[in-house]
C-alpha cells in the first residue's frame, strides 16, 4: 500500500463545497473504508481541537456515488495510517504526513482504489448552518472578553481586539451547532491566580448576557465582512478568522468554515450559566444566531 506523502490539500477553507481530486490511498477501517484524496472540499473533526463537525457529505467515484458517514483527520508515518485521537504526532512532526480520511461503509458498494478520480461533495445548508454558527462563537467569545475585562487584577493576554482573554485563559471546550454553539468555561484556582476575579459573578451573570447582547447587536449592525486567510493551501497551513469590527480587524486562529458577512448571522444572542462539576465552578455560554 501506498500512503501519502503530502499533507491533504483543503479548499473547504475559501467556501468550496465540490472537489475533483485523485484517491491516493484506501484502507479498510473495521466496517468503514478510509478514503484519501489529494484534495478536499469536505471538512473534517479536527483531532486536537474537534469543535465543529464534520460535513455532510458524499463521494462520488466510477459512476457510484457512497455517503461520507465520517469525516476525520488523520496522519501517517509513511507506514501506518492513524485516525483522530490515535494520531501520536503533531503537525510538523519530522517524517509525519496529515490527512484527511473520508470514511465510507464498506459494503456501500463504491470500491475505490488508487488512482481512480473522485467528486467530493459537501452540502451547502449543513455547511451554511455551521458557518454561521462558528462566526457567531468567534463574536460571541470577544463580546464576552470585553463584558468581564473589569474582573481582572492582573496583566494576562489581549484578545484580538485588546480585551484581556478570558475565552483562551479559561476554555475547557466548545462544540460549534448548527447557527450557534456551547463554550464552556472553567473558573478554577489556576483562573484566579492569573488574576481573574469569580465572586460574585454567578449574581452578574444576567448582566453580563445583556451586555454581551447588546455588543454583538451593534456589531453584526456593521455588515462587517468575514474572511478565511491562508498561509497556504494544506490542512497542516495555518488559517485565521478576519472580521473587520470598528476599531481595527480581529483575527483568530481557526481551522472552520465561517460566514462571509456579519449581515448573515440575524440577530445573535447569549445565554449564561454556572454550575460546579467535581468541586470546580463551571461557566456555560449558549450562543443562538436567529435569522
Amino acid at each position: 500500500m501506498t500512503l501519502p506523502r503530502t499533507d491533504t490539500r483543503v479548499t473547504y477553507a475559501t467556501g468550496a463545497l465540490e472537489e475533483r481530486s485523485t484517491v491516493l490511498h484506501v484502507e479498510p477501517v473495521g466496517d468503514r473504508i478510509a478514503v484519501l484524496t489529494e484534495s478536499t472540499s469536505v471538512h473534517p473533526v479536527d483531532a486536537s481541537w474537534p469543535d465543529q463537525g464534520a460535513d455532510v457529505a458524499e463521494i462520488v467515484i466510477g459512476g457510484r456515488t457512497a455517503t461520507i458517514v465520517d469525516c476525520v483527520v488523520g496522519a501517517t508515518d509513511g507506514r501506518s495510517l492513524f485516525l483522530g485521537s490515535d494520531i501520536p504526532a503533531r503537525p510538523g512532526d519530522d517524517g509525519w504526513t496529515f490527512v484527511v480520511a473520508h470514511l465510507v461503509d464498506a459494503d456501500s458498494g463504491l470500491n475505490p482504489a488508487e488512482g481512480d478520480e473522485a467528486l467530493l461533495r459537501a452540502d451547502a445548508d449543513t455547511r451554511g448552518t455551521l458557518s454561521i454558527g462558528h462566526t457567531a462563537c468567534h463574536l460571541a467569545s470577544l463580546a464576552l472578553n470585553r463584558a468581564v475585562a473589569d474582573r481582572w487584577t492582573k496583566e494576562t493576554r489581549l484578545d484580538a481586539l485588546g480585551s484581556p482573554d478570558f475565552d483562551a485563559a479559561a476554555i475547557s471546550s466548545s462544540t460549534i451547532e448548527p447557527f450557534g454553539s456551547v463554550d464552556v468555561f472553567r473558573l478554577n484556582k489556576s483562573l484566579r491566580r492569573k488574576g481573574f476575579t469569580t465572586e460574585g459573578l454567578t449574581g452578574d451573570l444576567p448582566d453580563l448576557a445583556r451586555a454581551i447582547d447588546a455588543q454583538l447587536s451593534e456589531w453584526i449592525d456593521t455588515a462587517a465582512s468575514v474572511t478565511v486567510e491562508r498561509d497556504g493551501e494544506l490542512l497542516t497551513d495555518l488559517r485565521h478568522w478576519v472580521c473587520d469590527l470598528p476599531g481595527g480587524a480581529a483575527r483568530i486562529a481557526c481551522g472552520g468554515t465561517h460566514v462571509t458577512s456579519l449581515a448573515e448571522l440575524g440577530r445573535v444572542t447569549v445565554d449564561l450559566a454556572s454550575t460546579t462539576v467535581d468541586g470546580t465552578d463551571i461557566l456555560t455560554m449558549t450562543t443562538r444566531a436567529v435569522r
